[in-house]
């Protein structure tokens, strides 16, 4: 307890999933947590849970008017930000052969417009304060490729891209920037409509860790790169997927 004391952090996509477990965790270990989300309702729900350290504010990552309005309202509220964790997304399934350029767009306009803003945002505040950290959430999606999902993996690929890069260009402000890379994960995004026939149980039993992975196993790993614990790390990407891609299962060639 305590690893987060006296720091101000921003998450996005906080109303549930991995936002939320994070927005939990990092409140539970000393932080004052502004949420971000478009669902207002279970936002407010999870901010009302936290208690007096968490602030819920409506916001659209892809919007520049939107990050400087949840910037603006952190910083009345608790003070400059320390720590920002980009972790709105959405997943589109959808072939190549059919997807519109319109589907395209907007999962890049979230996912991967929605983090290079959110690091725009947060920089003058926290470099005048002396530096801080900046979480991003790629996926395994950002390292392999993935059948249907030609959208979702190109934004998680820019996102890595994007990690490295400010790492090398914010390290002189003393801001530390590092990604993770989450395997499957039992969110609401994960067990959409269009994830509803398979069985999770089956699909990661060939895994090292043999089994779908937590929210709050994805929260703890942001802790450490949002804490004065990875205060060395920069540009470094951190899997929390089972060993999905450690390689093939024993026994297969």
């Amino acid at each position: 307890m305590g690893r987060l004391d006296g720091k101000v952090a921003l998450i996005t996509g906080a109303a549930r999933g991995q936002g939320e477990a994070e927005a939990r965790l990092f409140a539970a270990e000393g932080a004052k947590v502004v949420l971000g989300d478009v669902l207002d309702a279970d936002g407010e729900r999870v901010a009302a849970a936290i208690g007096a350290h968490a602030l819920y504010r409506h916001h659209d990552v892809s919007s520049e008017d939107s990050w400087r309005e949840f910037v603006a309202a952190a910083t009345e509220r608790f003070g400059a930000p320390d720590v920002l964790v980009n972790n709105a997304g959405i997943l589109l399934i959808a072939p190549i052969a059919t997807m519109t350029l319109a589907q395209y767009r907007r999962v890049i306009e979230v996912n991967q417009f929605g983090c290079l803003l959110g690091m725009q945002a947060v920089l003058p505040a926290m470099s005048a304060k002396g530096g801080g950290a900046i979480v991003n959430i790629s996926s395994t999606c950002g390292l392999q490729g993935t059948a249907g999902l030609s959208a979702y993996v190109s934004s998680k690929f820019a996102i890595r891209g994007m990690t490295k890069t400010a790492a090398i260009e914010l390290g002189p402000l003393k801001i530390r920037v590092n990604v993770i890379c989450p395997g499957g994960i039992d969110t609401a995004m994960g067990r959409g409509d269009d994830f509803g026939s398979v069985d999770t149980s089956s699909y990661f039993s060939g895994l090292p860790i043999p089994r779908i992975g937590r929210p709050d196993e994805v929260a703890r790993a942001a802790v450490f790169l949002a804490s004065d614990e990875s205060s060395y790390c920069t540009g470094a990407e951190l899997l929390v997927d089972g060993g999905m891609l450690a390689g093939p299962a024993f026994g297969q060639v």
